[in-house]
């Protein structure tokens, strides 16, 4: 504890600023909805989303300092504080629960998730993931400053220390969002040109293409080039040599699970009846891998947690105030009794049990894993992984069968599956608190807000977004995560996977770790099509291109710094653009007008082809780093 003693806040704890106000409040409230939305869309698109801390940082500096003339650190830490929840409630909701439309699309068993099923288990989650992470808050934020680098938070209190450099930053941020936006309506709101590109290459018995749109190559340069390399190396290993291994040995031949012969089979036919099972192996196998090596530092963390419950400390100062430990253990109490006797939320007794107990073993590990690696690589969707084997296989012994087990289950995991997000989210928040010198307990009130609006807003955008594209059938949304925790569930509950694509997936994420490479990355890009690995893969070589600046002297260095963070805030505003934009859309094609949709209506009658998506895509990129090696 010593080595705390001596750790001074920058706002000292007996100084007093205006930190929860109606307008940090309302301003949180507004970015939760935004982001949350905006992270929906991506995650059901690529099967990612990002961090929207610094970003909502950024805006807020914007915002409050230079439009409200508001000069108070702790006000604009409170906005990124609630603002931020959006983003991470969406990120554990998509990556599950779109398996309870496709069930319901499937079978006449399930019931279409109503509005209100979807908010209670949004709710339940985002709640649980905030108040396990009180208890955790000395064991991981203080007694481990120093220990725990926690990079996003810290680069967030780093953002808001900025002060007037912050505000600069904002119009970076609102540069790309802008940008993005209007890319994105030219693309797929009038269809100017098409936003995939395609091309059939017969002599290799295979295709290619890529989606040029701005949120992708935002991604990867966030990602960095070398996550983004690892991601498009296992599309060129599904699209280049797993495909034409099956064209080439397939012949005429009809194997399961497709009901054509493979030469009659088109490549995305090919890829969907094949290549997405293995994938899917390769993606669980990778996760529980993934699990396994980082297994002593859980159970160090998990120890760590326990001991540390109930500990208080015993000063009066401000910086230490939080939640009554008594109001946590009721919450925690009541939310496990809402599980378990509301009717929209059909899990019994047993699934709220399964729910506290894995919720708060997650929780532990999320907000550690967080700490060490940042909440973007937070393996959310590992934990996810490994809570539906373990969650299905024990519902089954109990006699939940059939679709009633399995929707039992995604409930299970949804839950969880927030709450391990919202944790790691709420301790990158605390951290940020904890450097500024921030009200622990005004943070915890405002986290618990903006998960409670969060999860009112994620069940409205869901059913926009299936009315307007459905989930895991369309190019628009494919929702990969969610499409793979189904086939989990369901290979579980019924045996129906193709165990022999699937364990072939497993053995190549063995393979890819006996190499020494990152398995998830690799994976998820074998799972997905290599249209979005592709232009993730170019913001990634963007990203090394800035990056690869010489830094032989300091003003050199710190220029090289300000053009990289440039980047970041620009890509952030691109993925949050084309969200918004996404999400309008969406709304534009349930709206009837003239027989057919307002989206339909405003579409132009011409279009300029692959070319065209290509020419647009370079200039984009170029703007890209036009904006990021400007010097200010």
């Amino acid at each position: 504890m010593s080595k705390n003693e001596k750790w001074k806040p920058i706002i000292p704890a007996d100084k007093t600023l205006p930190e929860f106000t109606p307008v940090s409040l309302i301003l949180g409230l507004i970015l939760a909805v935004v982001f949350g939305a905006a992270n929906a869309y991506l995650g059901l698109r690529v099967g990612m989303t990002v961090s929207a801390s610094i970003p909502a940082a950024v805006i807020s500096m914007g915002i409050l300092r230079y439009l409200l003339r508001r000069d108070s650190i702790l006000e604009n830490n409170m906005v990124q504080t609630i603002g931020s929840a959006g983003e991470s409630l969406a990120a554990g909701a998509i990556f599950t629960m779109p398996a309870l439309f496709m069930w319901a699309e499937e079978s006449h068993e399930v019931a279409m998730p109503s509005f209100t099923e979807i908010a209670a288990i949004a709710v339940c989650g985002g709640l649980l993931g905030v108040l396990f992470m009180v208890p955790l808050r000395n064991a991981l934020i203080v007694e481990e400053h120093g220990a725990l680098p926690f990079p996003e938070g810290t680069a967030c209190a780093e953002v808001l220390l900025a002060g007037e450099e912050g505000g600069a930053k904002s119009k970076v941020v609102f540069a790309g969002l802008g940008i993005s936006a209007l890319y994105k309506f030219i693309t797929d709101g009038l269809k100017l040109f098409p936003s995939e590109v395609h091309w059939n290459l017969r002599s290799l018995r295979t295709a290619f293409g890529l989606d040029v749109l701005p949120a992708l190559a935002g991604v990867g340069y966030i990602c960095g080039q070398r996550v983004a390399a690892n991601m498009f190396a296992g599309g060129v290993l599904g699209w280049f040599v797993l495909i034409p291994a099956i064209v080439l040995f397939g012949g005429d031949n009809m194997i399961a699970p497709a009901a054509d012969r493979i030469s009659e089979m088109d490549v995305m036919s090919i890829w969907g009846s094949y290549i997405r099972y293995i994938g899917a192996g390769a993606v669980a196998a990778g996760g529980i891998i993934s699990l396994i090596k980082t297994f002593p530092v859980i159970l160090r963390t998990f120890t760590k947690a326990v001991r540390g419950i109930g500990v208080q400390r015993q000063d009066a100062l401000r910086t230490s105030r939080e939640l009554p430990m008594g109001a946590v253990l009721a919450g925690v109490l009541l939310i496990a009794v809402v599980i378990w006797l509301l009717p929209s939320v059909p899990v019994r007794l047993f699934g709220a049990m399964l729910v506290i107990i894995f919720g708060f073993f997650f929780a532990t590990v999320s907000s550690r894993m967080v700490g060490l690696v940042g909440s973007s690589n937070n393996p959310v969707s590992g934990m996810a992984i490994a809570t539906l084997l373990i969650a299905t296989a024990l519902l089954k012994g109990t006699g939940m069968t059939g679709y009633t087990g399995m929707v039992s289950a995604i409930c299970v995991g949804t839950v969880i599956c927030i709450v391990a997000a919202m944790a790691g989210d709420t301790s990158q928040d605390l951290k940020t608190g904890f450097i500024v010198g921030a009200t622990p307990m005004w943070q915890q009130i405002g986290e618990l807000i903006g998960a409670v609006v969060a999860a009112l807003t994620i069940g409205g955008v869901m059913y926009l977004l299936h009315a307007a594209w459905g989930f895991g059938n369309s190019s628009q949304l494919p929702a990969p995560q969610a499409t793979l925790m189904k086939l989990v569930v369901e290979g579980v509950m019924g045996g129906t996977l193709p165990w022999g694509l699937v364990f072939c997936g497993v053995f190549v994420a063995i393979v890819i770790e006996i190499l020494g490479l990152p398995v998830l990355p690799v994976s998820i890009g074998l799972y997905l099509p290599i249209h979005l690995s592709a232009p993730i893969f170019v913001g990634g070589m963007i990203r090394k291109l800035v990056e690869s600046q010489k830094a032989d002297t300091e003003e050199a260095a710190a220029l090289k710094k300000d053009r990289v963070d440039r980047g970041l805030l620009y890509s952030s505003g691109m993925i949050a653009g084309e969200g918004l934009i996404g999400i309008l859309l969406a709304v534009l094609a349930v709206i009837p007008m003239r027989g057919g949709t307002v989206a339909q209506y405003i579409q132009l009658n011409f279009s300029l082809g692959n070319a065209g998506g290509i020419v647009f895509f370079i200039f984009l990129l170029l703007s890209f780093l036009g904006i990021v090696r400007k010097v200010r």
